[in-house]
């Protein structure tokens, strides 16, 4: 029943979303599973790529609530979790919500704001909750999801993105540039009409929320567990790494093998789910020795040659 209801909205909601986005569709089957898995995702790629137009359709598909955050160096935490402020005809200081109330967030280009600000998103996305300087904290309304975005080539006037903010996100997807085919549909797509304008939602909040519910009820065998921790414990094993996957990242890519799992409509995990989702979970979770600034294809390699060395599971192994 999980299966065929998870797979039912995926399917509803991606093919929604491609009325806007063209192409992209392993993109798309990933930012669904993020989104059931309750997990946030980092879009890094460079300007014009779609990141923003993405975030918009999803929202709309599913009927949401949706706030968007322009980080720059002034941005102050306030600015995203809201404040109190004084009403002088009650006599009383009253909170005012900031846009972090909502259910889906687009931090857009995060890394302009200063590490005080990006740091004001830990709580509300490993928690799910504000604590205002008034100390009384404030639950936010689920489904949440943040995207945040931050473009790898402009690098000046930017702060990295600490371990502890990285660890934070489930996935770390990209979009990429379109093809010669698509780049000619997008045209013929955009060319008298906005198909963002005119998107209808195609599933309800309350959908999702049903499918975070239920998505842990995919079954993984004992080999394929160990299979997930043999490739998070390889990322700290690797020579040239001063950082690999932490306890946080391990468990991030069981329940996002789990949630995939079931968007591909099956109720157990294969090995194939796991290596699916090993570079999108992983690889912005390994810190080079000696690197600074904004990850880039590195990690990507490392984690993929990852791939390669760590055993796979047998069927035999896995229905054991």
């Amino acid at each position: 029943m999980e299966r065929n209801l998870i797979q039912s909205l995926a399917q509803r909601v991606q093919e929604n979303i491609a009325k806007v986005i063209v192409g992209k569709s392993e993109v798309l089957e990933l930012l669904l599973t993020a989104v059931i898995a309750r997990g946030h995702v980092l879009m890094e790629d460079v300007p014009g790529t779609g990141k923003t137009v993405l975030a918009k359709s999803l929202a709309r598909s599913l009927d949401v609530n949706f706030s968007r955050i322009q980080f720059t160096p002034d941005l102050l935490p306030s600015d995203v979790t809201g404040l109190s402020v004084f009403n002088a005809q009650r006599g009383e200081f009253e909170f005012k919500p900031g846009p972090v109330f909502t259910n889906i967030l687009l931090a857009d280009e995060i890394n302009r704001a200063t590490p005080r600000t990006q740091s004001a998103l830990l709580e509300c996305m490993e928690e799910r909750q504000v604590t205002s300087s008034d100390g009384v904290t404030r639950a936010l309304t689920e489904p949440f999801l943040v995207i945040a975005t931050q473009n790898p080539i402009e690098t000046q006037g930017t702060f990295p993105l600490p371990e502890a903010q990285l660890d934070r996100f489930l996935m770390r997807l990209k979009l990429g540039y379109p093809n010669t085919e698509e780049a000619l549909y997008i045209l013929d797509r955009f060319i008298a009409d906005d198909p963002l304008s005119e998107l209808q939602p195609c599933a309800a909040a309350e959908d999702i929320r049903e499918a975070q519910r239920l998505f842990t009820g995919a079954m993984i065998s004992q080999p394929v567990r160990e299979y997930i921790v043999a490739l998070c414990e390889g990322t700290r094993k690797m020579h040239n790494v001063q950082l690999g996957a932490s306890p946080r990242g391990m468990l991030a890519l069981m329940r996002a093998s789990q949630a995939l799992a079931l968007v591909r409509g099956r109720d157990f995990v294969t090995p194939d789910d796991v290596k699916a989702l090993a570079v999108p979970v992983l690889a912005h979770r390994v810190i080079l020795r000696g690197q600074y600034g904004l990850t880039d294809q590195t990690e990507i390699a490392i984690t993929a040659d990852l791939l390669s060395a760590v055993p796979v599971p047998t069927e035999s192994a896995e229905r054991a």
